[in-house]
């Protein structure tokens, strides 16, 4: 059986409604209506939604902004496709009449929007994907909030990285400027070799020369020569 009645209202107006059989759904809904209306005090300030049993059927009810959204359904159905359903009512209507629906007078949108009330009750009832559409965006909601989470810890990770790669960089860096301050030392340090051996070795001749002079009795080494 599934959804049996819709109906739109602001606050205690009825601006569209549409019932597949013959039932008392539309006078069981203002009565709730008027319930809502004592308790909550102004039903135009109080987003809700809310379920109320009435003899074999269920009637669900959804408050937005000014608007309730109002269905009777078989106790069957649950509640997860009979909200799916006043969700999607209630996109249809505001994306349909705006802000006309502040001053609207009773029954002003019943002739065009209870056609619809007719069609997307026969859907939500009959149609076996009504049901799976509704958990499968259930399901990408999930997916999407993951998806973003993730992102942010990517770019978390990303933010790490880049101060990673900046330290990394910073430290090759300094091990090529060491590296070259090494080879410059090193350099500096075996000329310093080679010139106090090339002076050790240039003494030691000396030496050996003024040994010989003396021996050889001369500068020329004469008598060594001979």
């Amino acid at each position: 059986m599934g959804i049996l009645y819709g109906m739109v209202a602001r606050g205690q107006v009825v601006l569209a409604e549409f019932s597949s059989t013959s039932t008392n759904a539309n006078a069981v809904a203002r009565q709730i209506l008027d319930q809502m209306m004592n308790k909550a005090g102004n039903i135009n300030h109080e987003d809700s939604n809310a379920s109320f049993s009435h003899d074999r059927y269920i009637f669900h009810v959804k408050r937005t902004d000014c608007l309730t959204v109002l269905c009777m359904a078989d106790q069957a159905s649950g509640r997860r496709v009979p909200f799916a359903f006043l969700e999607e009512i209630h996109q249809r209507f505001v994306k349909t009449y705006s802000r006309s629906i502040l001053s609207a007078p009773a029954y002003a949108m019943n002739d065009e929007f209870s056609r619809i009330l007719n069609q997307q009750m026969d859907h939500y009832s009959n149609d076996p994907n009504a049901d799976r559409l509704n958990r499968l965006k259930g399901e990408m909601t999930q997916i999407r909030s993951v998806m973003i989470d993730n992102i942010e810890k990517a770019l978390e990770r990303g933010d790490r990285l880049s101060l990673l790669v900046e330290k990394t960089s910073t430290m090759q860096g300094n091990a090529v400027r060491f590296k070259r301050q090494s080879r410059r030392l090193k350099n500096t340090l075996w000329w310093k070799n080679v010139k106090l051996t090339a002076s050790l070795i240039f003494i030691l001749l000396v030496v050996i020369y003024v040994v010989l002079a003396l021996a050889c009795h001369g500068p020329l080494l004469a008598s060594c020569l001979k």
